[in-house]
């Protein structure tokens, strides 16, 4: 227990402060889809010596994670150049809804009364967040597709777990993120070029901080559950854009966060 929480804990944080390296490095002019690139690249190189045998099958697997992975990261890396962190973190809460709404078109699943009124208590936190404050709409759908890829991306992690383990399934996380996340840099034609290394080395680490943890506790317990948990990331999150980067609105973020967590909670664990 006391192993499952720290990793809890370990991934809350780490993933807080990724999105702060992220956007420091945007603010900066870095590309997006270069740093997403630099930080899979980095990742890979850093474990790919750690890796052992596994079979073929599992590559659909992978790919599949790899594409889901590096659109998820380019498209969080993306809103967050353009939008407030503290704005953008609450999205998060979104995630059961997401997976709500493809469960009612795909699996025909009927939602019940306790998952609508947690539906109701995330629209409620939103209007708290975006109907007071400003916001940039661009950046809120970057972040509602990113939230779409993550949240498909913890389904296959937690296969791969299953089938290869903590350490092989984090090491063919990076490789397949990296392989795609170079995709985005030929597409959008940017020269891979990276001023701020500082800032991306620790990036780098927060990621690879983040992802493993978040492996270790998937390993250890349902995703629904760890998923809710993880919920608690959205309030660091505020805390460090209004504290880092002088975002506004901190009291109306904070009511309206607490109230979409209470929502995406119930709505996960219904």
């Amino acid at each position: 227990m006391f192993l499952t929480s720290s990793g809890i804990l370990i991934r809350i944080l780490s993933n807080s402060y990724l999105n702060v390296f992220q956007k420091i490095l945007t603010n900066k002019g870095e590309k997006s889809s270069v740093v997403n690139f630099y930080t899979y690249l980095g990742l890979t190189l850093l474990s790919v010596w750690f890796i052992k045998d596994f079979c073929a099958e599992i590559f659909p697997l992978v790919l599949i994670m790899g594409i889901l992975g590096a659109a998820g990261n380019y498209f969080i890396i993306k809103a967050l150049s353009i939008g407030e962190l503290s704005s953008l973190a609450p999205i998060n809460s979104y995630k059961p809804v997401v997976a709500l709404i493809f469960g009612i078109f795909f699996l025909k699943e009927i939602p019940s009364l306790s998952a609508i009124f947690a539906i109701l208590l995330i629209i409620a936190g939103t209007y708290f967040i975006y109907g007071r404050s400003k916001c940039n709409k661009k950046a809120v759908i970057y972040r509602v597709i990113a939230l779409i890829c993550s949240g498909l991306e913890a389904i296959y992690i937690k296969k791969l777990i299953l089938l290869t383990g903590i350490t092989n399934s984090f090491i063919l996380w990076a490789i397949s993120g990296m392989i795609f996340s170079l995709v985005f840099v030929i597409f959008a034609k940017h020269k891979p070029i990276i001023k701020d290394y500082k800032s991306q080395i620790l990036l780098i680490i927060s990621v690879g901080i983040m992802q493993y943890s978040t492996n270790f506790v998937f390993s250890r317990m349902n995703v629904s559950h760890a998923l809710a948990l993880f919920q608690l990331s959205t309030l660091l999150s505020v805390f460090l854009g209004a504290k880092l980067f002088n975002e506004k609105d901190l009291k109306n973020k904070i009511i309206g966060s607490i109230i979409m967590i209470i929502g995406a909670v119930i709505l996960i664990l219904n």
